[in-house]
């Protein structure tokens, strides 16, 4: 999400994917999708009430071209019910709609102690606290139920599909 974030971002989710290789002696491949400036153009054009959606439809498209490449059959995701603006019941529908994949959220009905919880148990709470500079693109007044077809209508102001494929097509890919 750069220039949005900055590197602590990155750096922090290779930690974390790094420990859980270890934890599971599997082969991990990390795409890093640039998407910061995709977000930048939604900011500068669109409606900025509707950002926090469009940043999980973008990502889960791009989600949705990689499992393409790699041959999954579902993507997961570590949406809670509730616990930010984008994961309302109603923006989850519509963030939903921008992917041909089933999504799979194992956490949805937990609330954030027992992400926390679980996180502790794994191992991978320390790691989900490190600094960061957060989200400098999160709206001072999120859409909290978001309408299909406005985000659509917004949409609509940019080229999706070419934003996908140069985005994925540029990733860096990291096995570890």
């Amino acid at each position: 999400n750069q220039p949005f974030t900055d590197d602590r971002e990155i750096k922090n989710f290779i930690k974390i994917a790094e420990y859980l290789k270890k934890k599971t002696s599997l082969k991990i491949k990390v795409y890093i999708v640039a998407h910061g400036q995709a977000l930048g153009s939604f900011k500068e054009r669109c409606e900025d009430r509707f950002a926090c959606v469009f940043c999980k439809r973008m990502m889960l498209r791009y989600a949705d071209k990689i499992a393409e490449i790699q041959g999954a059959d579902a993507i997961v995701m570590g949406d809670s019910l509730g616990q930010v603006a984008s994961q309302t019941l109603q923006n989850l529908r519509v963030v939903d709609s921008s992917t041909k994949k089933p999504i799979l959220r194992p956490l949805i009905g937990f609330d954030k102690e027992d992400v926390v919880k679980i996180a502790r148990e794994i191992g991978t709470y320390e790691l989900s606290i490190l600094p960061s500079s957060g989200c400098g693109a999160v709206p001072n007044k999120p859409a909290t139920r978001a309408k299909l077809e406005d985000v659509l209508e917004e949409e609509k102001k940019l080229d999706i599909e070419k934003i996908v494929k140069e985005a994925v097509d540029n990733s860096e890919v990291m096995v570890l």
